[in-house]
């Protein structure tokens, strides 16, 4: 996976990793300088999650993106990678009161350490001060940051609601993902191609792949839920809470007697072992998986479309080959 640097448009492959790495670097000093407050309490709840690490992802299609200009604005780069991470922390804080979760990246979670009110009110200062920085890289980027966020929010209530009645639940879950997942992807694809010195058909081409790759990311996830025991999530997980996901919800609009007998069991309490157990191993077995897959392969081909408006540069190459990376997730 391509890796964030400094200095005009790198030359080689390994240029641009060394930029981005440099970059991310930056980006994870930023993060805990921004998430210290007034008070020691605060300050150790907002770096909570920081601290626990994660995949970086949304900074790193921002540090790669921004190789895409021959003379990237270095500082903007890096202040815009601490926004969007700081967006996506902040939103994990309110997602585990939502959730009711009991853990987050191995950690335990704010809301169980500190309780929810504590929690709610630290994704809320995350948010401001993610609103700070991006407010000093100028109105367009302070419009983009805003319009993200309230696709966030709308998303999240969406996904709380559920589908309406006559609504189809692929669809809604299809939509719920683009606005929770797809929105800040793209918008880290955006904000990197902004720093870039982008035209604005290229930055409409980087927001149309971060759309497509953010629903990869997560659909991608939807599919390791099942079929993986290997990435250090618990297999089955989001099965036993009942969280609808790609295979599920194409498996459900099956009338076929073996598919609706499958689904009602999915349905069911799987808080026991052996009911998970089945569940799993049927699923694993169905033609639905490999539909599933397939539907995830060519969202990302059509991801990889999009970028060939782009310069023809080593960090265009890293984000088509990001997009094959994601699919591997799942092959």
């Amino acid at each position: 996976m391509p890796v964030a640097g400094t200095g005009a448009v790198p030359g080689s492959r390994e240029e641009l990793e060394a930029a981005v790495r440099a970059r991310l670097e930056q980006v994870e000093r930023g993060l805990l300088v921004a998430a210290e407050a007034n008070t020691a309490l605060v300050t150790e709840a907002a770096q909570h999650i920081i601290r626990s690490g994660g995949k970086r992802f949304r900074p790193l299609l921002v540090a790669t993106a921004g190789g895409l200009g021959e003379v990237p604005a270095e500082e903007r780069l890096v202040v815009a990678a601490e926004v969007v991470e700081l967006t996506h922390v902040a939103s994990l804080y309110h997602d585990d009161v939502m959730d009711e979760a009991q853990l987050r990246r191995g950690a335990q979670s704010a809301n169980r350490r500190w309780q929810n009110s504590v929690a709610i009110l630290v994704g809320d200062y995350l948010f401001a001060r993610a609103s700070d920085l991006v407010a000093d890289l100028g109105p367009q980027w302070v419009q983009l940051q805003a319009r993200t966020f309230a696709r966030l929010v709308q998303g999240q209530i969406a996904e709380t609601v559920g589908p309406g009645e006559g609504v189809d639940p692929l669809g809604h879950h299809l939509a719920v993902l683009a606005d929770k997942t797809g929105s800040l992807i793209a918008t880290s694809c955006v904000f990197g191609g902004m720093a870039a010195g982008l035209p604005q058909p290229a930055l409409d081409a980087l927001g149309a792949y971060g759309e497509e790759i953010g629903l990869v990311f997560q659909l991608s996830d939807d599919l390791i839920d099942i079929t993986s025991d290997t990435t250090g999530k618990e297999p089955g997980t989001d099965l036993r809470a009942g969280v609808p996901t790609l295979p599920t919800l194409m498996l459900a609009a099956s009338d076929d007697p073996e598919d609706v007998d499958l689904t009602r069991l999915i349905g069911s309490d799987l808080s026991d072992a052996g009911r998970l157990d089945e569940a799993l191993t049927r699923l694993r077995a169905h033609p639905v998986i490999e539909r599933a897959r397939e539907h995830v392969r060519g969202r990302a081909e059509v991801a990889k479309q999009h970028l060939a408006v782009l310069p023809d540069v080593p960090a265009r190459e890293a984000l088509a080959e990001l997009a094959d990376q994601l699919v591997d997730r799942v092959a």
